[in-house]
Formats: structure tokens, C-alpha cells, sequence
């Protein structure tokens, strides 16, 4: 027999240590003093880093540009200028998603390889690692926390549209785990999230405005969210840690092809609404953020581009120059080390 220890603080009562945590919740660990979070099933310790610490800068990376090339860019979200090559792959792939920790990518499967992830460490720039296998796709959509990156849906070439959702803990390599499943299916449809919840905005054949939403520590089903204010797919969306944007891609009425920009508040339920315009109207293009800015590159207008324009989070109002990709062609794996969910 043991005895459950209760103690009073502040006139509170607190639990014992024994009790079963929910997804979310927050203690002090006074053996590691260190702040942990349990995320539905350990207690994973929070990391003081930031992106200024591991690359001098909220890096910004752009995988997969279209063959025969198979481009990787990097480029700091804080300064405005050129991006430059960042690395290789070891299997070479494109329409392939991207999410990220402080310190690791992760490059989805995509095609040309549509059976394995590579990870690339962030600060060192240099080729890809395989990180485990996964269900046989492209186009997913990515988002994540700082320790779990989630993918989901995507095509088979046989199967346009699934509803498959793994996650993967990004710090370990090894194959994806089943997460649940998507009531709304999606293909090429842009991903955002903040430190809790993660957004796959739009829904996939039939074609709406539609975003749904699940909470990255439990998985599960996804739930509603809101609408887009335009059905968009092959776009690029990014976030802080408060708000998410979604510009451009392609859409069901002519000219089929959009440079609005749409925003939500993560946290909200409800609709995306109006922010602003990108530079050029396009799709098949990607984003990355830092806590204050979003840039949107690549693309086609229908000709391949190496477009990349930037927006502050905090000011509604259209996107600016901000350099240009080292090559022209249309991409979709963006992801940084500074993003919402971290």
C-alpha cells in the first residue's frame, strides 16, 4: 500500500503527482528544474531556445522546387534580400510538405519519392537525412508544435484526396504514426498552426471554402474551423503565434488562379477574412513566418517564378518585395524555425 500525499498551496488543493494529466497541462520538474508540458502522452520538457540562439535569425526554408532541379532555398525573414541554396536531397522529390522544431526539418514524402521523410538540420544548412517511412503520398498538408509534426491527406496518383493523418516526434526519426482522420479530404491544401492547434485550410473534391482543425498533443478527428473566403488549394500559408495567413493558389472560378490574402485568429473558431494582396496573382507557391512577418514564395502565373513578398502579421494591408528564390519554379514544402507552433 502507498499513501496519496496532498498538499494545500494558496488554498488550492493540489494532486498528487499520480493523478492522470491532461493534454496541456504545465508543471515544474524540480529534479531537471525545468518546465515541462504533457502532450497526451509524456511530460516533454519546454525549451528556452529561440531562433536567434540556433541561427543568428528566424530562418526561412524552401524545399522541393519542381524538377529536374529539386531547388532548396534558405533565407532570414528578418532582412529582406536573396535566398541561397541550402542543401540537397538525398532522394529527390517535389510537391512534398515541410514542418519544423528550432532545430530540424522535416521534408514530407512527395513525388519522385512518395514512401519516405528526410529531415535537415536547420543551422548547418547542408543535404538531407532519411527520417522513416510513411503512407504512400504527396501533396499533405504539414504543420506543427515544437515537438510533433503532423501530415495529412494528399494523393496516391490513384486516390486524389485522403484523409490520412500521421504525426511524427521530430526530434526522433522513424516512421509515422497513425493520428486519426479528416472528415473533409485534402489535397494540396495549405497547413498552419500556433503551440496547440494545427489547420488544414480547405477542403479537397468537393471543392469548398471549408478549414478544419485538431489539437496537435491528441489527434483524433478533425473538427470544423471556418471558411476561407475563397476556396483555395496549392497556396501558401505560415503563422505566428496568434494569427495565420493564407495567400494565393489556385481556385474554382476563372481567372482560377488568386494573390488575395485571407487571415484567422488560431484560437477562434470562425471564418478567415480579408488582409491583403500579393504582389502578383499565382499559385503552387509556399510561405514561412517569423512572430512578426510572413513571406510567400515561388509559384506559377501560369509561368514559373522567383517571386518571394513579405507581410507583418500585426498590419493588414498588401505584401511587399522581399528578394528572390535562387531559380523560378513553383513549390510546396515552406517551413521555418520561428513559426506559430513553437
Amino acid at each position: 500500500m502507498f499513501k496519496r500525499s496532498w498538499r494545500t498551496l494558496n488554498n488550492h488543493m493540489e494532486k498528487s503527482s499520480l493523478d492522470t494529466a491532461k493534454a496541456g497541462a504545465m508543471r515544474f520538474n524540480t529534479d531537471s528544474s525545468q518546465m515541462e508540458i504533457y502532450d497526451g502522452n509524456q511530460w516533454t520538457g519546454i525549451l528556452a531556445t529561440s531562433p536567434e540562439q540556433q541561427t543568428g535569425g528566424t530562418r526561412g526554408m524552401q524545399f522541393g522546387g519542381n524538377a529536374p532541379t529539386y531547388t532548396n532555398n534558405f533565407f532570414n525573414i528578418a532582412t529582406t534580400g536573396n535566398a541561397t541554396s541550402f542543401g540537397s536531397f538525398a532522394s529527390s522529390r517535389y510537391f512534398c510538405s515541410a514542418l519544423a522544431s528550432r532545430t530540424r526539418a522535416v521534408v514530407d514524402s512527395g513525388e519522385g519519392n512518395m514512401t519516405n521523410r528526410e529531415f535537415f538540420t536547420i543551422a548547418s544548412g547542408g543535404g538531407g537525412t532519411s527520417f522513416g517511412s510513411c503512407y504512400n503520398h504527396r501533396s499533405a498538408t504539414a504543420f506543427a508544435s515544437a515537438t510533433r509534426g503532423v501530415f495529412g491527406g494528399g494523393n496516391d496518383f490513384s486516390t486524389y484526396g485522403l484523409n490520412t493523418i500521421e504525426f511524427v516526434t521530430i526530434a526522433s526519426a522513424g516512421s509515422g504514426v497513425d493520428y486519426g482522420d479528416l472528415p473533409l479530404k485534402a489535397n494540396g491544401i495549405g497547413g498552419l498552426s500556433d503551440q496547440t492547434r494545427g489547420i488544414f485550410c480547405g477542403q479537397y473534391n468537393p471543392y469548398t471554402a471549408k478549414s478544419q482543425y485538431l489539437t496537435i498533443a491528441v489527434g483524433g478527428l478533425a473538427a470544423e474551423f471556418g471558411d476561407l473566403t475563397q476556396h483555395t488549394r496549392f497556396q501558401g500559408t505560415c503563422s505566428n503565434g496568434t494569427r495565420g495567413v493564407n495567400g494565393g493558389g489556385n481556385t474554382q472560378t476563372s481567372p482560377n488562379k488568386t494573390n488575395s490574402i485571407d487571415i484567422c485568429t488560431i484560437q477562434t473558431l470562425g471564418d478567415f477574412t480579408d488582409f491583403g494582396d500579393l504582389t502578383s496573382v499565382r499559385s503552387i507557391l509556399s510561405a514561412a513566418s517569423s512572430p512578426t512577418r510572413a513571406v510567400f514564395f515561388g509559384g506559377e502565373t501560369p509561368s514559373k517564378v522567383n517571386t518571394m513578398d513579405y507581410v507583418q502579421f500585426a498590419s493588414r494591408g498588401d505584401a511587399m518585395d522581399f528578394g528572390d528564390l535562387t531559380g523560378s519554379y513553383y513549390t510546396s514544402g515552406g517551413t521555418s524555425n520561428g513559426h506559430g507552433g513553437l
